[in-house]
Parts: structure tokens; sequence; C-alpha cells
């Protein structure tokens, strides 16, 4: 079943590389959407695929980036799907 999933990572995780990473495991994945740093120091992310593939591209972001994410805001939702790919938004 396609979910959609926003997620705010708060913590030390902007400047560690945390976008391109979850970049490139979303695209390994089939994850469509979005992330991006917001300017009080989180990161947030918008994205939608079967639900299996983003509960393996949530857990693959909290092992590559466990010692950086101090929580996780995380809210599932229905898919608009409007998402081609997985980017880098500004």
């Amino acid at each position: 079943m396609k979910k959609r999933v926003h997620v705010y990572y708060s913590g030390r995780v902007q400047g560690v590389g945390f976008r391109f990473t979850a970049e490139d495991v979303a695209r390994a994945l089939g994850v469509c959407g979005w992330v991006r740093n917001l300017s009080d120091g989180k990161v947030e992310i918008t994205a939608e695929a079967q639900e299996a593939a983003l509960n393996d591209f949530l857990a693959k972001i909290r092992e590559y980036f466990s010692a950086y994410i101090d929580d996780a805001e995380i809210t599932w939702q229905e898919p608009s799907n409007e998402f081609k790919d997985f980017n880098i938004a500004i």
C-alpha cells in the first residue's frame, strides 16, 4: 500500500551529509519526494512510496545518522502522487 510520510529530524542533522545521503537512499529504494534543511536547524523530509519501502528508508536514515538525530517527528499521511523522483529542495 502506498503511503506518504512527513518527518522533521532535529539534533545535529545539518552539515553531516544528511540530505545527500537521504537522496541516495531514497533513490535506491524507489522512494519519491524531497529533503531540505530548515532555518531552525532541523531537516524536513516528505516522501512517498510503498509502506515497506518507506519503513526501510526511515530505518536506514536512523541507522546512518543515529549519532546526530535527537528526535524525529513522524506523520503518516495519504499519498498525493505528486512526486516523480527524490530531490534536495531549497
